[in-house]
């Protein structure tokens, strides 16, 4: 395939969606330098226009696999209407990484306070507190940001599609589903049969296989662009999205803290909470969206979506942005 495969174009294309409302992109450093954040956030006002923008701060946390700006395109049009976003890629994800000291590998908790300290950089000094939102991987996140900041700076927490009571038994299913021994077999595909069972897991109605010449006039017209990341025929977008820092993704995987009951205890959170779930998930199964929702307490409620799986901001994009909005902001009740 070509340098300007397919990829390429569709990154380009999701970069612009997010620079088309008002997101500007950006390097943070944190820790001294030792930490670098790479992010797209609100623009930032002038001295003279700092109370004019009043639209609360919404924090997007994506989940492992491709850069937020494939797994937040849906949401950020929608969302920058009411919002003011900010929407990191996590650590050894993206533009982001850190050479700062742990002890062992980088875990859920690590990560939130790499997006603690992102957003105490970010936000203006007496801005209302934020939300957060989370998708997989990114609610595990969001649930430690939460913690981690308490209900002063925190006021609502939207976490999709994440298993906070995750434990090794939960494992050793998802990999019988995957067909693979090890986590990282099936969340960070090496070859294209791999994808393509990442893919089943992930999507309820997964995309067929398509040619060659048909992606490319696809790519030309811009239509049906949201399903193209679904397509498992391309090693250009597997190596694309999945080959970069692959050794620290792997200690990621490792660093999870969920399911060790002597690192991490799952107790339930002081804000409101949204628990939204795919109704086909595969990788988290429905009943555990029951159980988290139940052990989070009072204030968390659940709203499934149907006929989505693992996925529902890209399957289901307008009943999701839906959901979180009237949740975010609950009145008036939104339609998209």
């Amino acid at each position: 395939m070509p340098a300007f495969g397919i990829a390429p174009l569709l990154d380009a294309y999701f970069r612009r969606r997010f620079a088309s409302v008002g997101l500007v992109e950006a390097s943070v450093l944190l820790d001294g330098g030792a930490t670098t954040v790479h992010c797209w956030r609100f623009a930032p006002c002038a001295d003279a226009d700092a109370d004019a923008d009043a639209r609360p701060v919404l924090v997007l946390l994506h989940g492992f696999g491709p850069p937020a700006t494939w797994q937040w395109r849906n949401q950020v049009v929608p969302l920058s209407r009411r919002f003011r976003l900010i929407v990191p890629d996590l650590l050894f994800f993206g533009g982001s990484s850190t050479s700062a000291a742990k002890p062992g590998p980088i875990s859920e908790a690590h990560q939130a306070e790499a997006v603690a300290k992102l957003v105490a950089a970010v936000v203006p000094a007496g801005t209302a507190r934020v939300s957060v939102a989370g998708t997989s991987y990114g609610g595990f996140v969001a649930y430690h940001v939460a913690r981690l900041l308490g209900p002063g700076a925190v006021e609502r927490v939207v976490i999709a599609s994440s298993d906070l009571l995750k434990a090794d038994a939960d494992d050793r299913a998802l990999l019988r589903r995957g067909g693979a021994e090890r986590v990282e077999d099936v969340m960070l595909p090496r070859s294209p049969e791999r994808m393509r069972r990442l893919l089943r897991l992930a999507y309820h109605r997964p995309r067929r296989f398509t040619p060659g010449f048909v992606l490319r006039d696809l790519v030309k017209v811009c239509s049906s662009i949201k399903y193209l990341i679904c397509l498992s025929n391309s090693k250009t977008l597997l190596q694309y999205l999945y080959s970069d820092k692959v050794e620290e993704k792997k200690e990621l995987i490792k660093g999870i803290t969920l399911g060790n009951k002597d690192k991490f205890q799952l107790t339930p959170l002081p804000q409101e909470v949204l628990v939204l779930w795919g109704e086909h998930d595969q990788i988290f199964p429905i009943e555990k969206a029951f159980e988290v929702a139940r052990k989070l307490g009072a204030n968390a409620r659940l709203e499934v979506i149907k006929d989505t799986g693992h996925m529902p901001q890209e399957e289901d994009p307008k009943r999701f942005n839906e959901a979180v909005l009237n949740f975010l902001l609950p009145v008036p009740k939104f339609s998209l």
